[in-house]
Protein backbone atom coordinates (compact mmCIF):
# COMPACT_ATOMS: atom_id res chain seq x y z
CA UNK A 1 0.00 0.00 0.00
CA UNK A 2 1.33 3.36 -0.68
CA UNK A 3 1.35 6.54 1.09
CA UNK A 4 -1.21 8.90 1.63
CA UNK A 5 -0.38 12.27 -0.66
CA UNK A 6 -0.52 14.17 2.53
CA UNK A 7 2.59 12.29 4.00
CA UNK A 8 4.32 13.45 1.01
CA UNK A 9 3.04 17.07 1.65
CA UNK A 10 4.32 16.83 5.16
CA UNK A 11 7.75 15.64 3.99
CA UNK A 12 7.73 18.78 1.28
CA UNK A 13 6.95 21.34 4.53
CA UNK A 14 10.39 20.13 5.84
CA UNK A 15 12.21 21.78 3.10
CA UNK A 16 10.05 25.12 3.20
CA UNK A 17 13.36 27.59 4.24
CA UNK A 18 10.90 30.40 3.84
CA UNK A 19 9.05 29.42 7.03
CA UNK A 20 12.46 30.28 8.61
CA UNK A 21 12.44 33.84 9.82
CA UNK A 22 8.88 33.02 11.18
CA UNK A 23 10.43 30.27 12.83
CA UNK A 24 13.02 32.56 14.05
CA UNK A 25 11.66 34.97 15.91
CA UNK A 26 8.97 32.57 17.54
CA UNK A 27 11.97 30.43 18.89
CA UNK A 28 13.48 33.97 20.30
CA UNK A 29 9.76 34.67 22.03
CA UNK A 30 10.07 30.61 23.55
CA UNK A 31 13.25 31.72 24.69
CA UNK A 32 12.31 34.83 26.36
CA UNK A 33 9.40 33.77 28.02
CA UNK A 34 10.87 30.52 29.36
CA UNK A 35 14.16 31.62 30.71
CA UNK A 36 15.08 29.57 34.13
CA UNK A 37 17.34 26.64 32.86
CA UNK A 38 15.67 24.38 35.70
CA UNK A 39 11.74 25.12 34.74
CA UNK A 40 13.04 24.24 30.97
CA UNK A 41 13.88 20.75 32.14
CA UNK A 42 10.75 19.91 34.02
CA UNK A 43 8.88 21.43 30.38
CA UNK A 44 11.18 18.95 28.31
CA UNK A 45 10.64 15.99 30.63
CA UNK A 46 13.67 15.21 32.16
CA UNK A 47 12.67 14.36 35.29
CA UNK A 48 10.16 11.52 34.72
CA UNK A 49 12.95 10.51 31.29
CA UNK A 50 11.17 11.42 28.15
CA UNK A 51 9.23 14.33 26.77
CA UNK A 52 5.96 15.73 29.23
CA UNK A 53 4.63 17.13 26.00
CA UNK A 54 2.57 13.51 24.70
CA UNK A 55 1.27 13.38 29.00
CA UNK A 56 -0.56 16.75 28.85
CA UNK A 57 -2.11 16.96 25.37
CA UNK A 58 -3.92 14.29 27.26
CA UNK A 59 -6.27 16.79 29.01
CA UNK A 60 -7.25 19.30 25.87
CA UNK A 61 -8.30 15.96 23.49
CA UNK A 62 -9.81 13.74 26.08
CA UNK A 63 -11.88 17.14 27.01
CA UNK A 64 -13.03 18.08 23.51
CA UNK A 65 -13.68 14.29 22.55
CA UNK A 66 -15.65 13.21 25.66
CA UNK A 67 -17.58 16.87 24.45
CA UNK A 68 -18.59 15.98 21.16
CA UNK A 69 -19.75 12.45 22.66
CA UNK A 70 -21.97 13.90 25.27
CA UNK A 71 -23.16 16.72 22.28
CA UNK A 72 -24.94 13.47 20.73
CA UNK A 73 -26.88 12.61 24.44
CA UNK A 74 -29.97 15.24 25.03
CA UNK A 75 -29.56 16.70 28.68
CA UNK A 76 -26.17 16.77 28.82
CA UNK A 77 -25.29 20.79 27.43
CA UNK A 78 -23.73 21.88 30.87
CA UNK A 79 -21.31 19.08 31.22
CA UNK A 80 -20.28 19.24 27.58
CA UNK A 81 -19.27 23.03 27.79
CA UNK A 82 -17.50 22.31 30.96
CA UNK A 83 -15.73 19.90 29.10
CA UNK A 84 -15.36 22.07 26.36
CA UNK A 85 -13.42 24.61 29.00
CA UNK A 86 -11.62 22.24 30.26
CA UNK A 87 -9.68 21.69 26.87
CA UNK A 88 -9.09 24.80 26.29
CA UNK A 89 -7.48 25.45 30.27
CA UNK A 90 -5.54 22.18 29.29
CA UNK A 91 -4.44 24.20 26.15
CA UNK A 92 -1.93 26.25 28.21
CA UNK A 93 0.69 23.15 29.52
CA UNK A 94 0.30 21.46 26.25
CA UNK A 95 1.26 25.09 24.42
CA UNK A 96 4.20 25.34 27.17
CA UNK A 97 5.98 21.66 26.84
CA UNK A 98 5.29 21.79 22.98
CA UNK A 99 6.98 25.06 22.50
CA UNK A 100 9.52 24.32 25.07
CA UNK A 101 10.63 20.97 22.94
CA UNK A 102 10.00 22.83 19.17
CA UNK A 103 12.82 25.72 20.10
CA UNK A 104 15.54 23.01 20.49
CA UNK A 105 14.98 20.97 17.56
CA UNK A 106 16.64 20.87 13.80
CA UNK A 107 15.32 23.15 10.90
CA UNK A 108 13.29 20.62 9.03
CA UNK A 109 11.29 19.33 12.17
CA UNK A 110 10.35 23.11 13.44
CA UNK A 111 8.94 23.45 9.96
CA UNK A 112 6.43 20.80 10.33
CA UNK A 113 6.07 21.86 14.05
CA UNK A 114 4.94 25.16 13.05
CA UNK A 115 2.08 23.80 11.07
CA UNK A 116 1.35 21.55 13.65
CA UNK A 117 0.99 24.75 16.20
CA UNK A 118 -1.14 26.82 14.03
CA UNK A 119 -3.97 23.72 13.43
CA UNK A 120 -3.70 23.52 17.30
CA UNK A 121 -3.89 27.34 17.56
CA UNK A 122 -6.88 27.21 14.54
CA UNK A 123 -8.71 24.30 16.86
CA UNK A 124 -8.63 26.38 19.80
CA UNK A 125 -10.10 29.30 18.06
CA UNK A 126 -12.65 26.63 17.18
CA UNK A 127 -13.40 25.20 20.56
CA UNK A 128 -13.05 29.23 22.27
CA UNK A 129 -16.21 30.35 19.51
CA UNK A 130 -17.94 26.87 20.92
CA UNK A 131 -17.73 27.93 23.67
CA UNK A 132 -19.31 31.38 23.55
CA UNK A 133 -21.92 30.13 20.65
CA UNK A 134 -22.95 26.97 23.14
CA UNK A 135 -26.65 28.74 23.71
CA UNK A 136 -30.18 26.80 24.49
CA UNK A 137 -31.98 25.86 21.09
CA UNK A 138 -29.03 26.53 18.97
CA UNK A 139 -26.54 23.70 17.36
CA UNK A 140 -23.76 26.53 16.54
CA UNK A 141 -21.19 25.30 19.39
CA UNK A 142 -21.55 21.52 18.79
CA UNK A 143 -21.33 22.42 15.26
CA UNK A 144 -18.09 24.34 16.05
CA UNK A 145 -16.85 21.95 18.05
CA UNK A 146 -16.36 18.69 15.45
CA UNK A 147 -14.87 21.32 13.42
CA UNK A 148 -12.11 21.94 16.23
CA UNK A 149 -12.11 18.08 16.51
CA UNK A 150 -11.33 17.57 12.91
CA UNK A 151 -8.58 20.20 12.97
CA UNK A 152 -6.91 18.97 15.81
CA UNK A 153 -7.32 15.65 14.95
CA UNK A 154 -5.03 16.80 11.50
CA UNK A 155 -2.94 18.04 14.09
CA UNK A 156 -2.49 15.18 15.42
CA UNK A 157 -1.66 13.22 12.75
CA UNK A 158 1.71 16.28 11.81
CA UNK A 159 2.44 15.48 15.11
CA UNK A 160 2.73 11.70 14.38
CA UNK A 161 4.83 12.55 11.34
CA UNK A 162 7.23 15.22 13.53
CA UNK A 163 7.26 12.55 16.48
CA UNK A 164 8.19 9.56 14.14
CA UNK A 165 9.17 10.09 11.08
CA UNK A 166 11.63 12.90 11.79
CA UNK A 167 11.97 11.48 15.52
CA UNK A 168 11.66 14.92 17.33
CA UNK A 169 11.65 13.17 20.83
CA UNK A 170 13.28 10.31 20.66
CA UNK A 171 16.10 8.38 22.36
CA UNK A 172 18.58 8.33 19.90
CA UNK A 173 20.85 6.15 21.43
CA UNK A 174 18.56 3.61 21.97
CA UNK A 175 20.22 1.63 19.44
CA UNK A 176 23.94 1.49 20.86
CA UNK A 177 23.42 -1.84 23.00
CA UNK A 178 21.90 -3.13 20.01
CA UNK A 179 25.04 -2.37 17.78
CA UNK A 180 27.89 -2.98 19.89
CA UNK A 181 29.86 -6.05 20.53
CA UNK A 182 29.51 -7.69 23.74
CA UNK A 183 32.12 -8.63 26.26
CA UNK A 184 35.73 -6.21 25.99
CA UNK A 185 36.95 -4.36 23.37
CA UNK A 186 39.84 -2.51 22.89
CA UNK A 187 39.59 1.27 22.73
CA UNK A 188 42.79 3.17 22.31
CA UNK A 189 46.40 3.27 24.36
CA UNK A 190 45.99 5.23 27.68
CA UNK A 191 49.08 7.52 26.50
CA UNK A 192 47.48 8.56 23.46
CA UNK A 193 44.58 10.37 25.69
CA UNK A 194 44.76 13.84 26.85
CA UNK A 195 43.44 14.45 30.90
CA UNK A 196 39.85 16.07 30.30
CA UNK A 197 40.33 16.98 26.87
CA UNK A 198 36.80 15.15 25.13
CA UNK A 199 38.43 12.76 22.34
CA UNK A 200 36.25 10.67 19.39
CA UNK A 201 37.22 7.01 19.28
CA UNK A 202 35.14 4.47 17.60
CA UNK A 203 34.52 0.83 18.08
CA UNK A 204 33.13 -1.63 15.53
CA UNK A 205 31.47 1.29 13.89
CA UNK A 206 30.15 2.56 16.96
CA UNK A 207 31.47 6.29 17.95
CA UNK A 208 32.37 7.16 21.29
CA UNK A 209 33.26 9.70 23.81
CA UNK A 210 36.27 9.47 25.46
CA UNK A 211 37.66 11.51 28.42
CA UNK A 212 40.39 10.88 30.16
CA UNK A 213 41.10 12.15 33.97
CA UNK A 214 44.61 11.35 35.81
CA UNK A 215 44.47 7.61 35.12
CA UNK A 216 40.64 7.08 35.03
CA UNK A 217 38.65 6.89 32.13
CA UNK A 218 34.87 7.95 31.67
CA UNK A 219 33.33 6.52 28.29
CA UNK A 220 29.80 7.33 26.74
CA UNK A 221 28.02 7.16 23.70
CA UNK A 222 29.33 9.66 21.14
CA UNK A 223 25.88 10.58 20.09
CA UNK A 224 23.82 12.80 22.06
CA UNK A 225 20.29 10.76 22.74
CA UNK A 226 18.77 14.24 21.74
CA UNK A 227 19.15 14.31 18.54
CA UNK A 228 22.44 13.06 17.74
CA UNK A 229 24.92 15.87 18.64
CA UNK A 230 28.80 15.01 18.81
CA UNK A 231 29.45 14.99 22.31
CA UNK A 232 33.26 14.83 21.69
CA UNK A 233 32.94 18.42 19.46
CA UNK A 234 31.33 19.80 23.03
CA UNK A 235 32.84 20.92 26.73
CA UNK A 236 33.45 19.79 29.71
CA UNK A 237 31.73 21.24 32.58
CA UNK A 238 32.19 20.76 36.49
CA UNK A 239 35.24 18.73 37.86
CA UNK A 240 35.50 15.46 39.58
CA UNK A 241 32.23 13.37 40.33
CA UNK A 242 30.15 16.80 39.36
CA UNK A 243 31.96 16.46 35.73
CA UNK A 244 29.29 16.58 32.79
CA UNK A 245 30.07 16.71 28.81
CA UNK A 246 27.77 19.29 27.25
CA UNK A 247 26.00 18.78 23.42
CA UNK A 248 27.27 21.72 21.19
CA UNK A 249 24.42 21.83 19.06
CA UNK A 250 21.61 21.91 22.16
CA UNK A 251 23.36 22.54 25.33
CA UNK A 252 22.01 18.85 26.74
CA UNK A 253 24.56 18.38 29.72
CA UNK A 254 25.32 14.73 30.82
CA UNK A 255 27.58 13.31 33.93
CA UNK A 256 30.32 11.55 32.75
CA UNK A 257 30.58 9.24 35.69
CA UNK A 258 26.68 7.98 35.21
CA UNK A 259 25.83 8.78 31.85
CA UNK A 260 22.04 10.72 33.14
CA UNK A 261 20.89 14.02 31.98
CA UNK A 262 21.96 16.86 34.50
CA UNK A 263 19.91 19.73 32.10
CA UNK A 264 17.88 19.07 28.75
CA UNK A 265 16.45 19.10 25.85
CA UNK A 266 17.67 15.58 26.01
CA UNK A 267 15.70 13.30 28.23
CA UNK A 268 17.36 9.97 27.59
CA UNK A 269 20.42 9.15 29.66
CA UNK A 270 23.57 8.21 27.64
CA UNK A 271 24.88 4.48 27.38
CA UNK A 272 28.08 4.37 29.79
CA UNK A 273 30.67 2.08 29.22
CA UNK A 274 32.60 0.52 31.78
CA UNK A 275 36.60 0.65 31.28
CA UNK A 276 39.46 -0.95 32.54
CA UNK A 277 43.18 0.01 31.39
CA UNK A 278 45.05 -3.38 30.66
CA UNK A 279 49.09 -2.78 29.95
CA UNK A 280 48.25 0.89 29.33
CA UNK A 281 45.19 -0.29 26.66
CA UNK A 282 42.15 1.11 27.61
CA UNK A 283 38.89 -1.12 26.98
CA UNK A 284 35.50 -0.76 27.34
CA UNK A 285 32.45 -3.34 27.80
CA UNK A 286 28.68 -2.42 27.68
CA UNK A 287 26.74 -3.90 29.87
CA UNK A 288 23.38 -5.67 28.49
CA UNK A 289 25.35 -5.05 24.61
CA UNK A 290 25.02 -8.19 22.42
Amino acid sequence: MRELRIVGLLSRVEGVAALDPLIDRIVGSVNAVVRPRAVRDVLHGVPIGHPLHPAVVLLPLGSWISASLLDLVPGTERSARLLVAAGLVGTLPASLTGFTDWAELHEQQKRVGLLHSAANVAASGLYLASFLRRTPGTGRGKLLALLGLAVVSGSAFVGGHLSFRQASGANHTEHVPHLFPEGWQRLVELDALVVDQPTHVEVSGQPLLVVRSGDGVEVLSDVCSHLSGPLSEGRLVGTGADACIECPWHESRFLLATGEVVHGPATAPQPRFDTRVVDGLVEVCLPGAG
